[in-house]
């Protein structure tokens, strides 16, 4: 990777990394909020709340005593609690607590009842996955569903145009198959040959008629993935995929095949953007794509997500609709990060799908270039798995001391703190060690 390759088509560098901070800022405060607010719900005290490490920049101290800080590096961030000994909680500060009187000590992580200290741990991923479901959900209620039946919201813009078909208009079969349905519009989709016009049987305003329109799924982009050849090759939304490697394509169906047939051999692609043609080269990257239930499949892909002809009619989202639909979201990203760290332990895929802090960066910036919706969407995913990775039971996280918590539940008593010592140096050097693996893949990996 050169460091070029670091720039996002929306911007420069600066940009990419703003995106990054602002994204990394929220999921954090967020995080580290959980932990303050059901720790003082608890009854103990936080000397700090910061965002970001080093020396602090800006701050206050409210009427609870914490300090309310931004501070000068900004990668993470923390909540310091009476009688902490550093800002990750690991280890008691044993001059402060020896001053503290057994009623002061209540107020102190490591003197808090046991219910207290677990509360306020798992708060944090807890926090993350909240907000997860809250910003699916927003997008849901913002952004409304589809009607049950396919309905023409609004027309993308073709080189063909989009023939006799109208904004409001009822789809009731393409070539004579029905289309009652957005999963039988789907396998319609799948089985037609691909050719322009279809006839298109429509409800108009009540009157039943059949028009000519472009293929169901045409080769647009309707989306172009983050870290993606088509993405580096300078492929933007909207853009129509006339021909590739001299043969034109008409149905996006035919670029997946034209692609996995090249194995990742490189394409030339004929691109019409607004009225004007040219020409990219690219080559398909490999790439494992997690399934539905739970496995992964691995595809030569150039990073185009493709769409219909037409977005369709949306009715705003219930609340119900919404959660449900975010918490099924939410739980989606949670299961294929396990699953993928799964398969990547016991090699079944590459190693190089778990990244660093440059291509999260990368992403970052990639997801904001898309808009607003598709960045708070990141934000969410991100969210998420920042959630997740804070419950791996790993000493230094969350699940490193809610483990420590069971121990002290089942036998009564806490480890020794020769032991936690020892423990949070292991942690130490594996959070490290996972961060030094994550940044060489970003690095090295294709």
């Amino acid at each position: 990777m050169q460091p070029i390759d670091l720039i996002p088509q929306f911007g420069s560098l600066f940009w990419t990394i703003a995106a990054f901070v602002v994204a990394l800022s929220i999921i954090v405060a967020i995080h580290e909020y959980g932990h303050y607010i059901i720790g003082r719900l608890s009854g103990i005290h936080a000397e700090v709340f910061s965002i970001g490490f080093g020396r602090p920049l800006i701050g206050r101290t409210d009427r609870h005593g914490t300090r309310w800080q931004i501070a000068m590096i900004p990668l993470g961030g923390y909540v310091k609690f009476l009688g902490d000994a550093n800002a990750a909680s690991a280890g008691a500060d044993e001059a402060t607590l020896s001053r503290l009187s057994d009623a002061e000590r209540r107020h102190t992580m490591h003197g808090a009842p046991l219910w207290a200290r677990a509360a306020t741990v798992v708060a944090g991923p807890v926090f993350n996955f909240i907000l997860s479901i809250l910003i699916f959900a927003g997008v849901y209620l913002v952004s409304g569903v589809a009607r049950d039946e396919p309905v023409v919201g609004s027309l993308v813009t073709l080189p063909a145009g989009t023939y006799d078909l109208q904004p409001g208009d009822q789809i009731l079969a393409v070539e004579g198959q029905a289309t009652p349905d957005w999963d039988t519009m789907m396998k319609v989709v799948d089985e037609l040959a691909p050719k322009a016009p279809l006839d298109y049987l429509i409800d108009r305003k009540g009157q039943k008629m059949t028009v000519a329109g472009p293929t169901l799924y045409p080769p647009r982009a309707a989306g172009v993935s983050p870290d993606s050849a088509a993405l580096a090759a300078g492929i933007k939304m909207g853009d129509v995929i006339q021909a590739i490697d001299g043969v034109p394509v008409i149905a996006f169906t035919e670029i997946k095949d034209r692609v996995a047939a090249a194995e990742g051999k490189p394409l030339s692609l004929d691109v019409w953007r607004d009225g004007e043609s040219f020409s990219v080269t690219l080559a398909p990257k490999i790439t494992d794509l997690p399934k539905a239930d739970g496995g992964f499949e691995t595809r030569y892909l150039i990073g185009l997500q493709g769409g219909f002809f037409f977005a369709p009619e949306v009715r705003p989202a219930s609340l119900g609709e919404a959660l449900k639909g975010a918490v099924d979201q939410t739980w989606f990203v949670a299961r294929s990060s396990v699953s993928a760290l799964g398969h990547i332990l016991t090699g079944a895929i590459s190693s190089c799908n778990l990244r660093g802090p440059i291509s999260i960066a990368e992403t970052s910036g990639q997801a904001a270039s898309q808009g607003m919706k598709d960045f708070i969407w990141f934000i969410a995913v991100l969210s998420t798995a920042v959630g997740l990775m804070n419950l791996f039971p790993v000493p230094m996280l969350d699940g490193g001391h809610l483990i420590f918590y069971t121990w002290e539940w089942a036998t009564g008593k806490p480890l020794p703190d020769k032991v936690l010592n020892i423990a949070a140096s292991i942690g130490l050097f594996l959070v490290l060690g996972l961060m030094v693996f994550g940044l060489t893949n970003d690095l090295f990996c294709p």
